[in-house]
């Protein structure tokens, strides 16, 4: 019969040892982690939201100019593509008509030397072959000069056609990086935000709005208390203007949703003035203004080292513009940032 044991119980001391262990690295873990991530403060979060929103602004620039550039290139591919499906059917025709002349020939008793040498795998020597035999008609010669220069139109279409192609392949690839780029930007300013206690986060709402208004000088700018502007620059004045409160979306340009450059675009389309994509291109439109105290409404501040944002001069000292995710056109002051150069349409 098996004897059994009563297992034998830790004594107080070892239990004691023990649990003081435990309280000891549960304290350093806790140490530790407070170490590896330290809890983040509003100032800090901040300034790194900021730097993000002016990367994504940048990299949403980046992306209009891709996607401008694509649709040009994919249109210039397909009317490339239709000329050279023209110009196929032309060399069919014209291969054709060579074809019914030798057919003609033999059933009237053999095929000319001169239409020979046109049907023959070496079309281009055909000239000057035909000339030292002289067998060529004027009209068989014209035949072929009309086929040979439309087999080097269409070559020359075809090699533009894969060019272009090519290209809008590279274009491509480079317009869905910077969409990759500007949704990273956008989701990690959301995660930093995410990262503060609810307290934290209202405290950084109220400092983001009272820098807004120290930026802005009043809540909302009228028409009325501006300066006159002439010509279509009034037009795209006003129309801006009536955007106010409309969301930033990147890539937008209206008619209710803009990025930066794309408001500019908007409003001087609604002037019948055709501006470029982005604001990089936008900072090389036009004529060049010295200096801020120079401007006129309707002007174009470009803003940063690398033009990647955009306002409209309305007077007054201030612009209105669309400034980033999460925010609305309003006015701010121009020199609010840093003026890169400032553009009369």
């Amino acid at each position: 019969m098996a004897s059994h044991r009563r297992p034998k119980q830790p004594s107080r001391a070892r239990i004691s040892v023990l649990t003081a262990a435990a309280a000891t690295a549960v304290a350093l873990s806790a140490q530790v982690a407070a170490h590896a991530a330290p809890q983040p403060n509003t100032s800090d979060v901040k300034a790194q939201i900021d730097q993000l929103q002016q990367e994504q602004e940048q990299s949403a620039e980046k992306y209009n100019g891709a996607k401008e550039r694509a649709d040009q290139l994919r249109k210039q591919a397909d009317q490339l593509q239709d000329q050279v499906a023209r110009g196929q059917e032309e060399m069919t025709q014209l291969q054709g008509g060579l074809a019914e002349v030798a057919g003609e020939q033999y059933r009237t008793g053999g095929i000319d030397a001169s239409v020979q040498l046109m049907l023959s795998s070496d079309p281009s020597g055909y000239l000057e072959k035909a000339s030292t035999i002289q067998q060529a008609s004027s009209s068989q010669a014209e035949a072929l000069k009309n086929l040979l220069e439309q087999q080097r139109r269409l070559d020359q279409e075809k090699t533009e056609a894969a060019a272009v192609l090519s290209s809008l392949e590279t274009t491509t690839k480079d317009l869905n990086q910077a969409k990759t780029d500007v949704n990273a930007k956008l989701k990690a300013a959301q995660d930093l935000l995410n990262s503060l206690s609810a307290a934290d986060r209202a405290a950084l709402k109220a400092q983001q709005t009272q820098d807004d208004r120290a930026s802005r000088g009043s809540d909302r700018v009228d028409l009325g208390s501006l300066p006159a502007a002439s010509g279509y620059a009034a037009t795209a004045v006003s129309k801006a203007m009536g955007k106010q409160g409309s969301p930033y979306v990147w890539g937008a340009t209206g008619s209710t949703t803009f990025d930066c450059s794309g408001l500019m675009v908007w409003a001087y389309g609604q002037a019948g003035v055709s501006l470029p994509r982005t604001s990089q291109e936008q900072g090389h439109y036009g004529t060049r203004v010295p200096s801020l105290d120079q401007a006129q409404p309707g002007d174009l501040v470009v803003y940063g080292p690398d033009m990647h944002h955009v306002g409209m001069y309305i007077g007054n000292g201030m612009v209105v513009h669309a400034p980033h995710t999460g925010d609305v056109v309003k006015v701010m002051k121009a020199d609010a940032m840093q003026i890169n150069t400032i553009r009369r349409v």
